[in-house]
């Protein structure tokens, strides 16, 4: 197996994780990264356990950081794994020096090596155009729904409680793909790192989790997590007011309903980004937001 440079081991060094989150801080002020990380590890899902870490030090310094995620993902009704490329970042004291270009290359052979396929999504996409990323356009999609009004079908999920840590873990773990177009299966740590500060709501009769806002009479959902797929009516029959217009974050082909679809990008400025094969590319489809590293 090649050996390279720039790949560390958060198991052999255990002070590795420090110099990292020291990085991620300096480059993404406010973004609450290492509380996040941390709130995962007590979910049973490490950033650590997940991601592969390549980074530059200078002196006792971590400089440059590209980590490495394996994603199992359905593309078109089949399962792949990808690799995702996730938490890039330069010290900006030490940028303009090529640092952040030789770990990149060293990643895309690792990788290459590995996967056919990587991803990651970014509001800065000319970055990576060079290492050989081509943005894939999104979509949104929008269905109207009878404003009957329902039930309150929903609990909040405690992610402080041990019981729900344990049924968390458990739905992660035998989930189904929201989307055979593109969908993801048991990519838990990188959901528990994007989602588990937001609210997670669970309907105990369907034993699924819901990832979703609701706005008015308008529902934004962003990601479906349980061993069976439930249908987009089951989830408005336990909202107990009406519900007149469902906007879904991730294609509805499993849904069968009828959406009208409108390109989009997650926050305006979220770009998706594929270097190698890509089955789903002339489709539309939105990788949903809790896949998205």
């Amino acid at each position: 197996m090649k050996k390279y440079r720039f790949q560390r081991s958060f198991q052999s060094d255990p002070t590795l994780s420090k110099h990292l989150f020291n990085l991620l801080e300096i480059v993404f002020p406010g973004l609450g990264i290492t509380n996040a990380a941390e709130h995962a590890s007590k979910l049973g899902a490490s950033w650590e356990s997940a991601s592969t870490p390549f980074i530059r030090f200078e002196g006792n310094i971590a400089v440059t950081h590209v980590g490495v995620l394996e994603i199992p993902m359905y593309f078109m009704g089949e399962l792949v794994t990808v690799s995702g490329v996730h938490g890039v970042s330069t010290h900006p004291e030490f940028r303009r020096r090529g640092y952040y270009r030789e770990v990149m290359e060293e990643v895309l052979d690792y990788c290459d090596r590995r996967y056919k396929t990587s991803v990651l999504t970014t509001s800065q996409p000319e970055l990576y155009e060079p290492f050989g990323f081509r943005y894939i356009k999104e979509h949104m999609f929008v269905a109207k729904c009878n404003p009957t009004g329902g039930t309150h079908g929903f609990r909040l999920l405690d992610t402080g409680n041990d019981n729900d840590i344990s049924l968390l873990n458990r739905l992660l773990e035998t989930r189904e793909p929201v989307s055979h177009i593109l969908g993801v299966t048991k990519a838990k740590a990188l959901f528990c790192v994007i989602e588990s500060r937001n609210p997670l709501f669970y309907a105990e009769d369907l034993d699924v989790l819901v990832c979703m806002n609701i706005e008015g009479s308008k529902l934004k959902l962003f990601d479906l997590v349980g061993p069976k797929l439930c249908s987009l009516q089951a989830i408005v029959d336990r909202i107990p007011h009406p519900i007149e217009e469902v906007e879904i974050y991730f294609s509805p082909d499993r849904f069968n309903v009828e959406a009208q679809e409108f390109p989009h990008r997650l926050n305006g400025d979220d770009y998706l980004m594929v270097r190698g094969e890509f089955a789903p590319e002339k489709e539309t489809f939105m990788l949903q937001r809790s896949a998205r590293c």
